[in-house]
């Protein structure tokens, strides 16, 4: 259930806003305690950018991207990575058609608005850099012909971090052209009781219905770089990008590109709070999700630091501006 005391700042003062709202109904309709997690999503949607939910099986992963879709009125794409998966499965191919005695393309599922590459590590890493080019470029290329992909374009890509037999995890110059990377987490005992007690009778992915327009999306992408960011909080947002290229305990650092992404989800972040201008909050928010799996850490993987308490101390110590944030 969402939480009914808590107030959307000025939200209700812009129709551009009200897609936002409907979604999170929608999309809480089927999970339970997850609004934090959908937030990041719809900031990540908003902001025009791609989104990897890594997770143990059973939390959602899937069921958050099927309602998502379900909820929009877009073209919905899924693809089941195995070891055995072609980029062309996922791009599509020409095939000679003999009726017409011509080759002819056959789009693969990439071509959707909304796209679900579930367990995308169990794939090869070619298999994985044909759907991270489309992810990148917004196009496809096949036998020389490169075709546009139709915004919105979105993907929510998901892997088990316990699984390790069999697959093949993603490189740090594939995760960065993730936008954000989150957890659903598993619930607690009062929201285990409330998915026991909205599944008991019914199945509520069933009756969703699209909530949203494309046209409302690519509007609120054009709002969000339009959110006013005050110099000092670009100045912050810098510091923080800085201290992770100098932190001994971190190899490689947040690159330019996460820099930006820092920038995007503050705004979107900010939108889809509805204000029009962004705040420190904002940027405390969306740090861990965007900047954490952008470190390559020196201790290596099983060591108690991890990008996301790195990403925690930084914030710590970096001194945070106090200013009058609107324009």
């Amino acid at each position: 259930m969402w939480n009914e005391n808590f107030i959307w700042e000025d939200f209700y003062m812009g129709q551009s806003r009200a897609w936002v709202q409907a979604l999170r109904e929608n999309i809480g309709k089927v999970l339970v305690g997850k609004e934090e997690t959908i937030d990041l999503v719809l900031t990540t949607l908003a902001a025009g950018g791609h989104v990897l939910l890594e997770d143990v099986p059973g939390t959602g992963k899937t069921m958050l991207a099927k309602s998502l879709s379900k909820s929009l009125d877009a073209d919905f794409g899924r693809i089941q990575f195995t070891p055995d998966l072609l980029p062309s499965d996922i791009t599509g191919l020409n095939y000679y058609n003999q009726k017409a005695g011509e080759f002819q393309f056959r789009p693969g599922p990439v071509f959707a608005n909304i796209i679900l590459a579930d367990e995308i590590n169990r794939a090869t890493p070619r298999t994985q850099a044909s759907l991270l080019e489309c992810m990148e470029e917004r196009q496809v290329t096949v036998d020389g012909v490169t075709r546009k992909l139709e915004e919105p374009f979105f993907v929510i890509a998901t892997q088990n971090p316990l699984e390790t037999t069999g697959t093949f995890p993603l490189p740090e110059a594939q995760l960065d052209r993730f936008f954000m990377k989150l957890s659903m987490g598993l619930p607690d005992k009062k929201e285990e009781v409330g998915i026991l007690k909205r599944f008991i009778l019914d199945q509520p992915y069933e009756a969703l219905q699209a909530v949203c327009k494309k046209e409302q999306i690519l509007a609120a992408r054009e709002e969000v770089k339009k959110v006013h960011v005050h110099e000092l909080l670009l100045d912050y947002m810098a510091e923080l990008v800085q201290e992770t290229r100098k932190d001994k305990e971190i190899l490689s650092g947040v690159s330019p590109r996460g820099t930006m992404a820092l920038l995007r989800a503050s705004q979107a972040y900010a939108w889809i709070r509805g204000r029009d201008y962004v705040v420190p909050e904002d940027i405390k928010k969306v740090a861990g999700p965007v900047m954490a799996h952008r470190l390559v850490l020196s201790r290596g993987f099983g060591g108690a630091v991890t990008g996301q308490t790195k990403i925690e101390d930084i914030l710590g110590r970096v001194s945070v501006p106090t200013e009058e944030w609107e324009r």
